[in-house]
């Protein structure tokens, strides 16, 4: 093939094409959980998750909250992946190689999100949220006092003391969580999110009459069971609430996947090393959002 401007310039259309068809044929995870927060600018101001959202009757002059004084920010990060196309294969027509390359990019760039994401929710046992404790803690500061989003029993089936003991734990727990002044915040936990080691488990407890010691199982369709391969602590399982406008973890995208290409024949790769390049650029950054809305167990205690 004889390089010239048109044939790099078709080559690369037709990349570029085989990346936006994978990219769009991908599934993502992250939705059923995070909720997308755009971003303009380096990082975005979290400060205001301190206040969880709620009305109360008017008497006398409105009761304004201030910020609180904790700090929440989540600074952007870049990412990439680029391919490099030789000269020679393109002399050559040996670009069938490429399709592929381009269409794994394409792949690639669709699960970033859910790899952010997903980072977060395995991450939360020991990365900060916005009131300067892990996402999971048995100390968040809620009042004059604390509350637990944190458990540690492992998820069970096999009697209704284990499984109230863990799941039903959980639930009670998120349930009757009240905002710094006393009143219901009404969480209402309906995904029970495991990894692919407690799968049986989780659709037992969610679908059967009984549970193993013979004792009805009062448990039975209280969440829907989400399976996640991107959960690397096989014991750990989460119970989330996704029925608010924030769901419990943030996807932050500044700039979202996208196809770039280098096919200035004379640029300096191309001279010194004998290579166009291709690939993907984003800038983003995963977070937590109200951490009443998960609750973690690390599964560590029987």
């Amino acid at each position: 093939m004889k390089i010239n401007g048109a044939t790099i310039a078709g080559l690369f259309v037709s990349l570029n094409s085989a990346f936006t068809n994978a990219f769009s044929a991908g599934e993502a995870e992250w939705p059923e959980i995070a909720t997308e927060v755009p971003s303009t600018t380096k990082a975005n101001d979290y400060t205001w998750l301190a206040n969880f959202p709620g009305m109360k009757e008017w008497v006398g002059k409105k009761q304004v909250k201030k910020l609180s004084e904790y700090n929440y920010v989540i600074v952007n990060k870049p990412y990439e992946t680029t391919i490099a196309v030789s000269r020679d294969d393109l002399e050559d027509d040996q670009l069938g190689i490429y399709k592929a390359q381009a269409e794994g990019a394409g792949y690639a760039a669709k699960q970033w999100p859910d790899e952010l994401v997903y980072g977060a929710v395995n991450g939360g046992f020991t990365k900060k949220c916005y009131d300067g404790k892990a996402f999971f803690a048995t100390n968040h500061p809620n009042g004059k006092s604390t509350a637990s989003n944190k458990g540690t029993k492992k998820l069970s089936i096999e009697s209704f003391a284990k499984a109230q003991a863990s799941y039903g734990a959980a639930r009670t727990q998120m349930q009757s969580l009240k905002d710094e002044e006393g009143r219901p915040l009404n969480v209402r936990p309906n995904i029970l999110l495991v990894p692919p080691a407690l799968e049986d488990i989780a659709n037992a407890l969610m679908t059967v009459t009984q549970l193993e010691d013979g004792k009805p199982n009062p448990y039975k369709g209280t969440a829907k069971v989400k399976v996640s391969g991107r959960l690397t602590d096989p014991n750990a399982w989460f119970l989330i609430d996704t029925s608010k406008p924030l769901k419990p973890f943030i996807y932050q995208p500044r700039k979202k996947p996208n196809f770039v290409q280098q096919t200035t024949a004379e640029s300096d790769a191309v001279f010194m090393e004998g290579e166009f390049k291709f690939g993907a650029e984003a800038r983003g950054e995963a977070g937590y959002g109200h951490w009443q809305l998960a609750y973690g167990s690390d599964g560590t205690e029987a």
